[in-house]
């Protein structure tokens, strides 16, 4: 019996988002290619493919069980209903196939490890490193700032 592994995100508007999570599911199947043979991105809403097609993708690569592993930090409504029930729904239209869906990604040290790897990046790059610089995110005088002020600004006003 195959496995596939479906890993799924909220889904975004933009289309970088999503484009990361295809290959955050390339990278997984590579590293786990030995374990799991049949490996699918997937987005809840907003975006394609959803669960029902990744989850059709997995059963037409052979997969007879389906593990759906949110790419969700914490266990919240997504987790505790809109995954189950979209993957039930998509379950439905592939007779002899089972499903689980995992738990969310946590509290582990590995996020702590991630959380620190990101802060570390912050510091050893004096604050101002090549993915933030020039933007609100770095905190630098001038044009980011005032973006940040302007944007505040909006915020109040609705």
């Amino acid at each position: 019996m195959k496995t596939g592994i479906i890993i799924v995100d909220h889904g975004s508007r933009r289309d970088e988002s999503n484009r990361l999570l295809e290959r955050v599911a390339e990278a997984f199947a590579g590293r786990f290619e030995g374990r799991y043979e049949v490996v699918e991105p997937a987005h809840m809403e907003l975006a394609e493919p959803s669960i029902a097609t990744a989850y059709g993708r997995c059963v037409a690569r052979g997969a007879t069980r389906v593990v759906v592993c949110p790419f969700f930090l914490g266990p919240g409504k997504h987790w505790t209903q809109d995954i189950p029930g979209l993957t039930a729904a998509a379950a439905l239209e592939h007779p002899g196939t089972k499903y689980h869906v995992a738990q969310t990604l946590g509290l582990d040290d590995l996020i702590l490890d991630l959380l620190d790897k990101r802060a570390s990046h912050c510091v050893e790059n004096a604050y101002l490193c090549e993915v933030c610089r020039g933007t609100s995110r770095s905190g630098e005088a001038g044009e980011a700032n005032a973006e940040c002020r302007m944007m505040n600004a909006e915020s109040k006003a609705h």
